[in-house]
């Protein structure tokens, strides 16, 4: 562990940028994935695709920020070429990219899934007003059980679809970023 956790001099202003970018390009996308797929009102959407983006956005620039001072120097030279200079030194660098790059699609999506989850927890009032129900008989519970996997299993769905869209549009703006 590196003795001395200072917040660095210079910020990648450039790739703080194309992070805004890109999160004002995800929002939409996946604001009318959530709006087609789960049936929420255009407003609803639109709240959860900024608030899941926005937090794993934030998440994400905290976890670089504290894992960068532990990288190798090799990888933090590579990292700093590319975002000053937008080109790499060395060719093996393209394998850590696409390792990088699976790593953190995965991980989003696992973030925004489980952000998404609290989200719908945390704002629902039928949650809250579950006490006051009548008692159900076994077989509908049970049907509302099995809804109750299905819609997340949906969720789940939904969220690799919102996201592998929004990351395949920011992988075609960096393909044309780099011609």
């Amino acid at each position: 562990m590196p003795e001395n956790w200072m917040l660095p001099r210079i910020f990648p202003i450039g790739g703080i940028l194309f992070d805004f970018l890109f999160v004002l390009i995800a929002i939409p996308i996946e604001a009318y994935v959530l709006h087609s797929r789960l049936k929420f009102d255009k407003k609803t959407s639109t709240f959860y695709a900024i608030s899941i983006n926005l937090f794993s956005s934030v998440i994400g620039w905290v976890i670089f920020f504290v894992s960068e001072p532990m990288l190798p120097i090799q990888v933090k030279s590579e990292l700093i070429n590319y975002m000053f200079f937008n080109n790499f030194k060395s060719s093996k660098s393209q394998t850590l990219i696409i390792l990088t790059a699976f790593i953190i699609f995965f991980a989003t999506f696992l973030l925004k899934f489980f952000i998404l989850r609290v989200l719908l927890l945390s704002l629902n009032e039928a949650v809250a007003k579950k006490e006051e129900e009548p008692q159900t008989s076994q077989r509908r519970r049970w049907r509302s059980f099995s809804n109750l996997k299905l819609q997340s299993t949906s969720l789940a769905t939904t969220i690799l679809i919102a996201n592998s869209l929004s990351y395949s549009v920011i992988t075609i703006i960096l393909l044309f970023r780099s011609k």
